[in-house]
């Protein structure tokens, strides 16, 4: 059994408890019991208003749904149960656990992609394995890393309560960016709060129309590169009007983006491309994003 399963074995005891947001509950019951109206009778609605007024309920359902997954792993495990509004595909929190072992806390949270139509022919199986070895893998070296730090602290004279008051965290979480009929995008972080060396994060964009991994081409065209170069260049040059610093080429600045550019996709269906901290500009400014081809 490795060191992070040992770790975790505390959690796999723990009874989930049945609860549910109050408010997403509410509106979940509110759509069976609309759903069942319109099985029961077979009346159609027929007016604009009408279908503009179950949109706007299904939105805000949506919102809501989303919001509980974000924040909430109880939720996020019940809700693979409860019935979805639209969608061909949605992300959920497979695993989430929190552990503390010699002043060490690990926090993680895992997600996976669960597709809701069953006739598209897409399959997730190969990149679910692939997000949850990831998820595994940089939690495992995280804590490998702390506890090489404490050894090496203990051993140069440190003691065990100076220490604990180091407050040593490892995050492995995720954020979703965009879900709707179109794409899955969501970046996997992992984040060792005593080093900016070893903070990584991992970005995948996927199509749902195919199934596949969005490139920057695919969202841009073969011209991508020129593309990104010259919005990223113009809007550089606007913040540093407005007062923002930037390295220059010189000192390691933006000189063009790479293969392999970071990226995510917004609401409104744009690549945003993302630099990390200390990349391109001091590290004050945290990661710097960049939509493109929003002009």
């Amino acid at each position: 059994m490795g060191r992070l399963e040992k770790m975790k074995e505390s959690y796999d005891q723990i009874t989930i408890p049945e609860e549910l947001n109050d408010r997403i509950q509410q509106e979940i019951m509110k759509s069976r019991r609309q759903q069942a109206e319109r099985n029961s009778d077979g009346r159609r609605y027929k007016t604009k208003k009408v279908i503009r007024g179950m949109e706007a309920a299904a939105a805000a359902v949506c919102i809501l749904f989303t919001a509980a997954l974000n924040t909430s792993p109880v939720f996020a495990k019940e809700a693979a149960q409860l019935p979805v509004i639209g969608g061909l595909a949605r992300i959920l929190t497979i695993r989430s656990y929190e552990t503390e072992k010699d002043d060490i806390a690990v926090s993680v949270e895992i997600p996976t992609i669960e597709m809701i139509a069953e006739d598209t022919g897409i399959t997730v199986d190969g990149i679910n394995q692939e997000i949850l070895d990831y998820c595994n893998q940089c939690a495992d070296d995280a804590v490998a890393r702390a506890e090489e730090y404490r050894t090496a602290f203990l051993e140069t004279g440190g003691t065990l309560e100076e220490w604990a008051e180091h407050n040593i965290k490892i995050t492995v979480s995720y954020e979703i960016k965009q879900q709707n009929s179109d794409y899955l995008s969501f970046i996997v972080r992992g984040v060792e709060n005593w080093s900016n060396a070893f903070n990584e994060s991992r970005y995948y964009n996927l199509d749902l129309s195919t199934g596949k991994t969005v490139t920057l081409k695919d969202m841009l065209g073969d011209n991508y590169v020129e593309l990104a170069n010259r919005d990223i260049g113009e809007q550089i040059a606007d913040r540093q009007r407005a007062g923002e610093v930037f390295f220059t080429a010189k000192e390691g600045g933006f000189t063009g983006i790479s293969e392999d550019a970071k990226f995510y996709i917004n609401e409104n269906n744009r690549p945003v491309i993302v630099f990390e901290k200390y990349e391109i500009a001091p590290g004050s400014l945290g990661e710097i994003e960049f939509e493109i081809g929003g002009n």
